[in-house]
């Protein structure tokens, strides 16, 4: 549904001087929006209509890519193109590795066709799904909202999670996983399930459009691990949640007298914290000066092309750090 703006953004920013050719896009599929039944026979669920002649849709969930890869020809595309594995994430995580190299090395050396980034959770309560084996020994995703209290909050003789293992929506495929998905019979619609989202949903109501203050309908949603369970080999890899997860999911409190979890502010604190250890890490003989003058800076960023993970941190950043304390200035970007 942001198609058109997704391009124009992109071409405002000339393609980030990588050209048109580099980039491919498709767009994500819809499914349409179904009043609230407490029923559970199906024949209770009815279209919702957006006006008289037109039916109420919604993105189908992140689930829907595999769908898209397919009838966009992107697979078929990449195919053509040689490519042979690919690296999918979540668009709102600000310290996602794309292509990480660590990653998707990891799988390619264990022959894993699928593979999944995860990190250990903060609470029993933190809302990401965890990873999981089903009732015939397949790797799988739980998701949060159905998990029930006591599993979330079960725990091993060591004292630590059972089911600790929290998805990030940062996966590995090789081609030939999607290819043997979406060639199978049936299609992926045998793989994924449609789960049901209670959402206010905008209605005709014979006369006008109606847009209802408390939930009137649901969505059906796939996720996009709903598959994990036919990979041949899954591969699960663990990282740090100070280095590889800060995720925009939350507007900042209006007021700004409250730290919003997965807001903005977060994630900017999250962009400065890693920068400031990664030129840290470099200052070599004057890491107690330049210790204090990154404590003085209110922000400090390294932005991907100076570096991915860490390297490229030069001497005269790290000179410039110290420069800016001096000059009293208490933010710096480096790009």
């Amino acid at each position: 549904m942001n198609h058109d703006e997704t391009l124009a953004y992109f071409e405002t920013k000339d393609y980030y001087g990588l050209g048109a050719d580099s980039f491919n896009f498709f767009s994500q599929g819809v499914l349409p929006c179904l009043s609230a039944s407490s029923s559970s026979d199906p024949t209770d669920y009815k279209v919702i209509l957006s006006s008289p002649c037109s039916i109420a849709f919604a993105p189908d969930g992140n689930g829907g890519i595999y769908n898209s890869l397919s009838s966009s020809g992107m697979l078929k595309k990449m195919k053509e193109e040689g490519v042979v594995s690919v690296h999918c994430f979540s668009v709102d995580n600000v310290l996602v590795k794309p292509a990480d190299p660590t990653f998707i090395g990891f799988c390619m050396s264990i022959g894993a066709d699928v593979g999944n980034k995860v990190l250990w959770k903060a609470s029993p309560e933190e809302k990401i799904g965890v990873m999981a084996t089903d009732n015939k020994g397949r790797s799988c995703v739980v998701e949060y909202s159905d998990m029930c209290d006591t599993d979330k909050n079960l725990r091993d003789k060591s004292g630590g999670l059972v089911y600790g293992a929290g998805n990030i929506c940062n996966h590995f495929y090789t081609l030939e996983f999607l290819e043997r998905l979406l060639g199978a019979k049936g299609g992926v619609d045998s793989a994924v399930t449609y789960h049901i989202a209670k959402k206010k949903i905008p209605y005709f109501d014979g006369n006008k459009v109606v847009k209802p203050e408390t939930p009137n309908g649901i969505k059906l949603e796939t996720f996009i691990f709903d598959v994990f369970p036919f990979s041949n080999k899954m591969a699960v890899l663990e990282v740090q949640r100070e280095e590889e997860f800060a995720p925009i999911k939350n507007k900042d409190d209006p007021n700004g007298k409250v730290v919003v979890a997965d807001s903005p502010t977060v994630a900017k604190e999250m962009i400065c914290a890693l920068s400031k250890r990664w030129i840290l890490s470099q200052a070599k003989k004057k890491k107690k000066k330049v210790k204090a003058a990154l404590d003085n800076l209110n922000y400090c960023e390294v932005a991907p092309t100076i570096s991915y993970e860490g390297e490229g941190i030069t001497s005269e950043i790290v000179e410039e750090v110290l420069k800016r304390q001096r000059d009293g200035e208490v933010s710096v970007v480096f790009e």
